[in-house]
């Protein structure tokens, strides 16, 4: 069977609904927190060269650029076809070979492919200071720009991990001269960008917007992170709050070759507006926001509500579904989702919550949604009689997102 036929055949038996393998990736730069239910042997199963894995990446049509060692399909979502595992088939085939019929019309026209991606990223301690590339700077290295999102789910955060704080932009007062010389210390020893920059405590079950061009150090709260469908980051801090030093490959990671060794060119790439505004708190965090009256989603059994929400080419919602309760939630636009809690049925799939995942398992926790059995409506239905359904959904454009909670 060839792979046309074997996307129309899982789009047929999962009646619109993709079941996906689960996809595992590791940094090299990164010590896993190890929360997101990976078994305790696997969490160097690519080789202690490659690093530990701390991210599953959820619906991904993108690559992991992750070295000379990366796989050609690292990153990548496979969609199970059949219960076994044994028919698979790339989840960016699906979409290439089928294209509206799995995105629907509007996305396949404007980007003719699955413009996002999200993932659980997974530290016991701090990231970096670093930087995701505005389209202008990650098109010279044929890249796209990457605007993202965090959510800090509480069912994944069980313990804050080494320091749950995160550091966003440069304070108000900052110079460019002194983001200049930081740079220029790299490889110097610790350049102390950090002491440039104001750390935020970070807050279960809320969330930040983190615009392309904009600093940020993630602190080491599992983290629920949508984003556009790329891989561009450049790292801007040398030596971390651990004494682990960075190599200067990744200052001028995605970086053109003719601009390596120009640290005015690493400057340009900060919005320097986004990064030193004083009220940058109020303008990017987010706490969820009801997707309509509680009252009457109460009444019926659950309860949705935007998680991410402030930009416009990814968004995010959480649905929760209450104890024996069965419910058909209808959405305008395609979308991935992973199960964090409970268990039942979504569509014709078993929905299932594992407790512990082997590298190479399957598992019944995650799927994608075409845009037409979107619009139908899905049924979510919830078997335990005390516990519920907790569902994250990732989107593209949504036309749905209500204008006023953009700003």
């Amino acid at each position: 069977m060839d792979k046309k036929e074997l996307a129309k055949r899982a789009i047929e038996e999962g009646e619109g609904i993709f079941r996906l393998a689960p996809v595992w990736v590791s940094r090299s730069f990164c010590r896993p927190g190890k929360r997101i239910k990976l078994h305790p042997d696997d969490y160097y199963a690519l080789g202690a060269d490659r690093g530990g894995i701390d991210e599953r990446w959820l619906s991904s049509t993108t690559w992991a650029e992750n070295g000379p060692k990366t796989s050609p399909d690292e990153g990548m979502s496979y969609i199970v076809v059949d219960r076994e595992g044994k028919e698979r088939l790339l989840l960016k085939d699906a979409v290439e070979l089928l294209g509206a019929e799995v995105v629907g019309e509007h996305i396949w026209n404007k980007y003719g492919c699955w413009p996002m991606f999200s993932k659980f990223f997974d530290n016991a301690g701090p990231l970096p200071h670093h930087i995701h590339h505005r389209e202008e700077h990650a098109r010279r290295t044929g890249a796209a720009g990457k605007p993202e999102m965090y959510f800090f789910p509480s069912q994944l955060n069980n313990h804050a991990g080494e320091f749950p704080f995160t550091f966003f932009g440069f304070r108000p007062e900052t110079t460019k001269q002194e983001v200049l010389d930081a740079l220029k210390n790299f490889a110097r020893g610790d350049n102390k960008i950090l002491d440039l920059s104001t750390a935020y405590k970070l807050v279960l079950d809320t969330g930040y917007d983190v615009p392309p061009g904009v600093m940020h150090a993630p602190g080491s709260l599992c983290t629920y992170e949508p984003q556009f469908a790329s891989d561009v980051y450049a790292m801007y801090q040398s030596v971390l709050m651990n004494g682990q030093v960075l190599e200067e490959d990744l200052l001028w990671k995605n970086c053109p070759e003719d601009k390596r060794g120009d640290y005015e060119y690493l400057l340009d790439v900060i919005d320097w507006e986004l990064n030193t505004d004083p009220e940058f708190h109020r303008h990017h965090f987010m706490k969820p926001f009801p997707v309509s009256s509680e009252e009457e989603m109460k009444r019926r059994g659950y309860r949705a509500e935007w998680i991410c929400y402030k930009c416009k080419t990814v968004c995010a919602k959480r649905l929760t579904v209450f104890p024996g309760q069965s419910v058909v939630i209808v959405d305008h636009a395609p979308y991935g989702m992973i199960a964090l809690q409970g268990n039942g049925t979504f569509g014709k799939w078993r929905l299932e919550t594992p407790q512990m995942i082997r590298y190479g398992g399957l598992t019944n926790d995650e799927f994608f949604v075409t845009q037409s059995a979107a619009e139908r409506g899905v049924r979510i239905t919830n078997t335990s009689d005390c516990e519920d359904i907790v569902i994250l959904k990732h989107f593209s454009e949504n036309p749905d997102l209500p204008q006023q909670i953009l700003k």
